[in-house]
């Protein structure tokens, strides 16, 4: 059965982490995902208390996001492993089986004339490396890419724990990429959908402008045959990205909007 569930960045920015979970549970959701940045404290008797939280409001934890890539010199490259192996320990330590991972704007060359894909190779190999030990996956989300690409770091990457998450607004040419100025019409981000969804781990669902009950800016009645087509079965998450004041009520939106249109698979 999919599983629905929303983002703590969804909601206001700097909603602690009790009230996003009181939200979620108020909502009827399935499953919640958080930003790395999301924890105020990394003391134990914190982490402990939200996870019970989760578990009294059955609420599983689907991922850990950390905002990082492997672009840049060695000391950035550095920097982002170490944040990986940080949102490692977190979901260890609360029961979420993956860490979330960005693909961004490959450049043909680095700053210093070098070619950027072995270095960026090695960093998701060692952070995959790392989270295979504490029996963590990493999720590779498109932020903004192409499926070629995504294809190419997860065949270049190599590890059985390697995979994507997929981001249904966040692609090159789509309206919810960056930078916007890119025309969608230019560009079939919905083929990039097609051929990254059967190596999904995770799937978010951008929603920008959904007051009237139905998604204006990116159409889901393409979206959702193309979860069906690969027999995905796994979390669906609610990431709402537009200007309505009350968010909450997007989200509750999307929820039904989402229910309603996955009922018949």
């Amino acid at each position: 059965m999919i599983k629905i569930g929303t983002n703590l960045l969804s909601l206001e920015k700097n909603t602690a982490i009790e009230d996003f979970l009181e939200t979620a549970r108020d909502l009827r959701l399935d499953c919640v995902d958080f930003h790395f940045r999301g924890f105020t404290s990394s003391d134990p008797g914190y982490l402990s208390n939200i996870k019970q939280t989760c578990l009294r409001y059955g609420l599983p934890i689907g991922y850990i996001g950390c905002s990082v890539g492997f672009g840049g010199d060695p000391a950035q490259r550095q920097e982002s492993l170490d944040l990986c192996k940080n949102a490692t320990d977190l979901a260890l330590f609360l029961g979420s089986p993956i860490i979330r991972v960005f693909c961004g704007r490959i450049p043909e060359k680095n700053e210093d004339g070098s070619d950027p894909w072995p270095p960026m190779i090695a960093g998701y190999q060692e952070a995959a490396d790392y989270a295979a030990t504490k029996g963590i996956s990493v999720g590779l989300q498109n932020h903004p890419s192409t499926g070629d690409d995504m294809l190419r770091i997860r065949r270049e990457t190599d590890r059985e724990n390697f995979n994507f998450i997929m981001d249904t607004g966040q692609w090159i040419g789509s309206p919810g990429g960056y930078p916007r100025d890119d025309d969608p019409r230019d560009v079939d981000f919905y083929a990039f959908m097609e051929q990254v969804m059967p190596h999904a781990l995770y799937v978010r669902t951008k929603f920008y402008e959904i007051e009237s009950g139905v998604e204006q800016w990116i159409d889901y009645d393409r979206i959702l045959p193309i979860l069906k087509a690969a027999n995905y079965n796994g979390c669906i998450s609610i990431v709402y990205e537009g200007q309505a004041e009350d968010r909450i009520e997007q989200v509750r939106l999307a929820a039904a909007y989402l229910r309603e249109n996955l009922a018949g698979y």
